[in-house]
């Protein structure tokens, strides 16, 4: 399945996260022990973007895929929450292309977005054949590092907004970024290419919304202490990795 099908609404967001139409942050309902990343080139990575509000704008700490010119440089973030809630908007800033941006890697901000609910023991190989619950087309990262949007972030509103009322748990698969051919993440589409993979790199993932007060029950859990793509191709293996303090 290839990245299409887009839906490309977003609103910018001032630098406060109590609009009443947006939500509240989401981040106190986040069952941080259990937040697991695939493919992150560093542990526990995944987790550290899920900042606080008032270090959004921060370019560290950052999840970066792992540096292998020949893979996809595809992410599946999978956040796991406390208790069910109503899930808004979400929001996703990356700092690749941003004027600041000193470091010597070369990355690049994600393009597409496919966002599943509620769907346990996901991993890439059932990802990309999956329906997403929904599909974003995330705005490139030099639209949100300019002049007339640096000082706040960019929220993207959950829509059909019915299948966002009742999130016990969400995946965010980032397929593929702006260094890649348009539509070519997700699939096979360039594996018959000589071009190199350059890395996705994203820095901040925040979630607007409202609590239910509904406790999700508790599952099963294995833990590691880093997933790799290639320990991941058989569904349901899951990776948790330990809390980072």
């Amino acid at each position: 399945m290839s990245c299409d099908g887009h839906s490309h609404d977003h609103d910018h967001s001032e630098p406060d996260d109590t609009n009443a139409a947006l939500g509240a942050s989401l981040r106190p309902t986040i069952d941080f022990p259990a937040v697991q990343c695939l493919n992150e080139s560093q542990p526990n990575s995944g987790r550290d973007i899920l900042k606080l509000y008032e270090d959004r704008l921060s370019s560290t700490p950052s999840l970066m895929s792992q540096e292998d010119p020949d893979e996809d440089p595809e992410l599946l973030l999978i956040v796991p929450l406390t208790e069910a809630v109503k899930m808004v908007s979400l929001s996703v800033l990356s700092h690749a292309d941003a004027p600041t941006n000193a470091s010597s890697i070369t990355t690049a901000a994600p393009r597409t977005l496919r966002i599943y609910v509620n769907r346990p023991n996901l991993d890439f190989e059932t990802v990309r054949d999956l329906e997403p619950t929904a599909t974003l087309s995330l705005i490139p990262a030099s639209h949100q590092w300019s002049d007339e949007h640096a000082g706040g972030t960019i929220d993207y509103p959950l829509r059909p907004a019915g299948r966002f009322q009742n999130v016990s748990e969400i995946a965010l698969y980032f397929c593929d970024n702006y260094a890649m051919p348009e539509g070519a993440g997700g699939s096979n589409d360039m594996d018959d290419t000589d071009e190199d993979r350059i890395p996705t790199e994203i820095t901040y993932v925040g979630f607007k919304g409202k609590g239910t007060n509904m406790k999700r029950k508790a599952v099963e859990a294995v833990y590691e202490t880093q997933g790799m793509k290639k320990d991941h191709k058989v569904p349901g293996s899951e990776y948790y990795g330990t809390m980072g303090l």
